[in-house]
């Protein structure tokens, strides 16, 4: 990806936000990585002059690097203001933007991004803005040789989370039948069903591999593989898998005290004052799990993520038309804290991958998911190198 013509190779795009903060902190720690052979300029982006020098700041004192702040370009731009954006992008090579939720703020700095040759990355979880965006930008980006990547691997799981991703929820719920509706309208041909159709789990179901309850995982994950599957089929000739994703919520307790946030959560977010009232007091509606002050540090610092993925298949040369799946594998991506530690990780990462790894992208432009994009890059290597780690836990012939 050409660099030349532009001052910066990342801009962090909401950096005085509470995630853009740690993705802040992240590109910071890259600058500086002594695998790196090449400078990286870089920059910050916002609406306030004196919180992103103040972002600056902490970052420079949690990091040891007195001088960053000064070696650090700031840009001030608003989300209402598209002159401004298109300021901020012709200045980018790569935008990460942590600005949410995306179904609000997420347009313009596609937009603007697409218009002034920049590639953009962000870590939506929100399906409706995702796919909506494929329908109207890939084509543009395409012409223009852009790469819009949207949920540029975002994890959460576990402790306290920020409220920017219970209000993405909150809308994104009231809103489900848009999403259906632009469903129905793509008129997209049905990706082929490879082997017996997967079985559904029940809405609580106890899983024996990893000794306790699950409860089907409602963010952007089932979305964005399908749309991986349809651009590896259609593209690259390869066998789509289906797939489905559940969070482990341990016993009993925990089941009982989901069930009544649930319950809670799907009969207030039908109302504008439910909505209301959901926003305003996210750590009541959602008993714990989500607040307006985020995780604490010492919190963060304790926590850790592991996704735990099995499927089955077949092995080379057995037909799925006549035979059962006859190989069944384990794999684990494990990993720091997921949504303030992993997912700066990832996102900054993926952008390197943009930046570095040109050759192994897809040929032309567009808006792509991650795996579709990545799929023949290294940015399961760099991940590895930084404490994600990816791993087979087995894998047999049954």
């Amino acid at each position: 990806m050409a660099t030349q013509q532009r001052p910066f190779h990342l801009v962090v795009f909401g950096a005085s936000g509470f995630t853009g903060q740690f993705v802040t902190e992240e590109v910071a720690r890259e600058q500086v990585s002594p695998e790196r052979r090449t400078s990286l300029p870089w920059a910050v982006a916002g609406r306030c002059r004196e919180k992103l020098q103040r972002v600056l700041e902490r970052a420079a004192m949690k990091l040891g690097r007195p001088t960053l702040p000064s070696e650090v370009g700031i840009i001030i731009c608003d989300i209402t203001n598209p002159a401004s954006l298109d300021e901020m992008a012709k200045q980018a090579a790569v935008v990460l933007n942590c600005v949410g939720p995306y179904r609000f703020y997420g347009e313009p700095v596609v937009r603007a991004c697409i218009e002034n040759g920049a590639s953009c990355i962000d870590i939506c979880g929100e399906p409706q803005f995702l796919e909506l965006i494929y329908w109207k930008y890939h084509e543009k980006a395409a012409e223009k040789g852009v790469y819009i990547i949207g949920s540029s691997v975002s994890i959460h799981a576990g402790l306290c989370i920020h409220d920017g991703t219970w209000k993405s929820a909150v809308y994104g719920f009231a809103d489900k039948s848009q999403l259906k509706k632009l469903r129905n309208e793509s008129h997209l041909k049905p990706v082929p069903v490879v082997g017996p159709k997967l079985k559904r789990r029940w809405p609580v179901s106890y899983c024996r591999e990893l000794n306790s309850y699950s409860i089907p995982f409602l963010g952007a994950d089932v979305s964005v593989v399908k749309r991986t599957q349809r651009y590896l089929h259609e593209n690259l000739e390869q066998s789509p898998v289906q797939y489905a994703a559940y969070v482990t919520v341990g016993g009993i307790t925990s089941i009982i005290k989901l069930m009544f946030a649930g319950l809670f959560f799907l009969f207030f977010v039908r109302f504008g004052i439910g909505r209301q009232l959901l926003v305003k007091f996210p750590w009541l509606f959602s008993f714990g799990y989500f607040s307006k002050q985020g995780p604490t540090q010492k919190q963060m610092d304790a926590s850790s993520f592991t996704l735990t993925f099995f499927g089955q298949g077949y092995s080379q040369g057995l037909s799925p038309d006549k035979s059962k799946p006859n190989i069944r594998i384990c794999t684990q991506v494990k990993g720091p804290e997921a949504g303030y530690v992993a997912t700066p990780i990832a996102m900054v990462q993926a952008a390197l991958t943009l930046l570095n790894d040109a050759s192994d992208l897809p040929k032309a432009g567009g808006v792509f998911t991650p795996g579709a994009a990545f799929c023949r890059t290294k940015l399961i290597e760099r991940l590895n190198q930084r404490g994600i780690e990816f791993s087979v836990i087995s894998s047999s012939e049954v």
